[in-house]
């Protein structure tokens, strides 16, 4: 579309699109030969099929144009020899079939959800002149994965880059340095040494300095990060949102090299933050909405933006005059037309040990103050994430259902300061527990909830939080549990993210009573709540072993139960149309099922 929203009409197919540095061309991603996806170039104003610059036998990803739009850097995965190689198999008969090869695995990391078993290797850096021509390597050694948020230098001839390039890289939790290569002599050079992680380097616009996101290693599980900023060889590294207790999005460079732009997201709110390089912090947006900042060209931002009744749409604001939006698209105004939203109220009160816990209210359409009203519980997952007044269409639904809505922010949640999120440090679940239930009491106490219709249900985090509420109370008629964790003891062993779970002190084969204490599997013989599960097949983050363990126990405690086992689902279960379709399908008929507490 045109930048005053004008023309808005389809384009291409494809992904991952990139403007070159004149604005003449898009290089972007999509299928192509010999096999997976490659990069091609569509010329703006130039009849025909995009052109295809590469023929990679593995598909690329995270592009960026050099300054000088003479090449394009990109990630592949590059593979490293077997761990082990079988000794005496003959060589497969000419003609005959055998079943696939087993997987050699002897990495820490071996699988990631939504990804799968992971190929033994590492992703490298590669550059191919924009034109066209043959890919080349850049970085190599065995060490660790480059991070996505590769920056080139103003001279076209370095990259900045994110990465470990240590011995024993796979064991070295929260811990990342930025480095530059040279694409000519392949030059290495160490940038930080910081104990911690760096990330997503872009270079100022002047080509002086680097701002990076970073965050100094604890043992925490939740590592709040900040925005740094240094000299192009390393030198004069400083913080420079010291005096910001909330976690920056990448930044982006101010016109004149002074600042970084930034996204924050906090009270349940996203804003527009800057900090000039000397660390004086500004606020820039202001509202009840969740504005993210996409792009900034000169003083122009573009943004997307959604409050609690309009879904995502694309904005542009000046930076000089952030108060003025310009709404560039409303992608779903045929769809509600005509359509009533439920109000949205947000509430703040007051839980255990004195703590201050942000939720909101949605209420039915045609809301009486003086009926009596189900109420739907439903609790968000991380643990380290935020609701917001961001539109959201299960809440509407739910309303439209004449339900009341009730979600909180408990302690662990996000954006009200790092030691509010890290307050469930080895105790999780805990007195986040306290803080769901004192936002439950304090909608009752508006007088307008029927208690004996109330249901509650979450996934991943939300679901550890779900049957941990089942195991303590009896006061919901219902509940959802959804690819939850339910036995610490078994995860740590069977998840994708071994070497990033620090929820408690010590690993179960050295204490395992902080694992058993904290799993909800523990509690099961306390349930009387019929209790629903649901997870996808291929989960790998909370496998679905976790949900096995807790139906099976659900099963023999002769709890109400039923397991909703989802197909080509990996974690969460509504990556698919129909699969979102159905799992509100399914939660509308288990409520429906025990609408009332027995």
């Amino acid at each position: 579309m045109n930048k005053n929203g004008t023309t808005n009409r389809f384009f291409l197919n494809g992904s991952n699109g990139k403007w070159s540095p004149d604005g003449s061309k898009i290089a972007f991603i999509k299928k192509g030969e010999p096999n997976g996806t490659q990069i091609f170039i569509k010329y703006l104003g130039v009849e025909g099929e995009p052109t295809q610059i590469t023929k990679l036998e593995k598909s690329p990803s995270s592009m960026e144009w050099s300054p000088d739009g003479k090449f394009i850097a990109f990630l592949m995965h590059v593979s490293s020899e077997a761990a082990l190689d079988p000794i005496g198999v003959p060589e497969r008969p000419k003609g005959a079939t055998w079943t696939k090869g087993p997987q050699v695995i002897d990495q820490v990391d071996y699988s990631q959800d939504r990804v799968g078993f992971l190929e033994r290797g590492f992703r490298q850096i590669f550059i191919v002149p924009s034109e066209g021509g043959t890919a080349r390597q850049i970085t190599f050694g065995e060490f660790d994965d480059i991070s996505s948020g590769i920056s080139w230098l103003k001279d076209s001839e370095s990259i900045v880059f994110s990465s470990y390039q240590k011995e024993d890289a796979e064991y070295a939790r929260g811990q990342s340095n930025l480095y530059s290569v040279n694409i000519n002599n392949l030059n290495l050079i160490e940038l930080t040494s910081r104990d911690g992680t760096e990330s997503s380097p872009t270079v100022s616009p002047d080509g002086s300095k680097i701002a990076f996101v970073g965050s100094t290693w604890t043992k925490n599980f939740y590592q709040d990060r900040k925005m740094y900023v240094m000299d192009i060889d390393g030198s004069n590294l400083r913080c420079i949102t010291e005096s910001l207790d909330q976690t920056p999005s990448p930044g982006v460079w101010g016109k004149n090299s002074s600042g970084v732009y930034f996204n924050v997201r906090e009270f349940g709110q996203s804003n527009v933050y800057h900090a000039d390089v000397k660390g004086k912090v500004k606020k820039i947006t202001n509202g009840n909405h969740m504005l993210t900042m996409n792009d900034l060209v000169g003083s122009n931002a573009v943004a997307t933006w959604t409050d609690p009744s309009n879904p995502s749409d694309i904005i542009s604001f000046s930076i000089d005059k952030p108060n003025k939006i310009n709404r560039l698209t409303d992608v779903n105004k045929d769809i509600f037309y005509n359509v009533e939203f439920g109000e949205v109220e947000e509430i703040t009160y007051k839980s255990v040990d004195e703590k201050y816990v942000q939720g909101w209210i949605v209420k039915p359409p045609n809301f009486d103050s003086n009926k009596k009203y189900p109420l739907v519980l439903r609790i968000h997952g991380g643990p380290h994430s935020m609701y917001h007044v961001g539109f959201n269409y299960n809440f509407q639904l739910h309303a439209a259902q004449d339900q009341v809505v009730l979600y909180t922010n408990p302690r662990g949640s996000t954006g009200y300061g790092y030691d509010f999120a890290n307050a469930i440090q080895n105790a999780y679940p805990g007195n986040d527990y306290d803080d769901i239930m004192y936002g439950v009491d304090e909608v009752i106490s508006r007088g307008y909830i029927d208690e004996n219709r109330m249901y509650v249900y979450g996934g991943s985090g939300g679901g550890v939080l779900t049957s941990w509420i089942v195991g303590k109370t009896d006061r919901f008629a219902a509940a959802s549990v959804n690819y939850p964790v339910t036995n610490w003891f078994s995860f740590v062993g069977t998840t994708d993210g071994a070497t990033w779970y620090y929820n408690f002190k010590n690993y179960p084969w050295e204490d395992p009573s902080e694992h058993i204490k904290r799993s909800p599997l523990m509690y099961v013989a306390n349930v009387k709540t019929p209790t629903m599960l649901m997870c996808g097949e291929e989960d790998l983050r909370t496998p679905i072993s976790q949900t096995e363990e807790y139906y099976q126990a659900l099963k023999m405690n002769k709890v109400p139960t039923v397991m909703i086992r989802f197909k080509d689902e990996y974690h969460g279960t509504s990556s698919k149309p129909s699969n979102f379709l159905r799992t509100h399908g399914y939660i509308n008929a288990w409520f429906d099922k025990h609408s009332v507490r027995k």
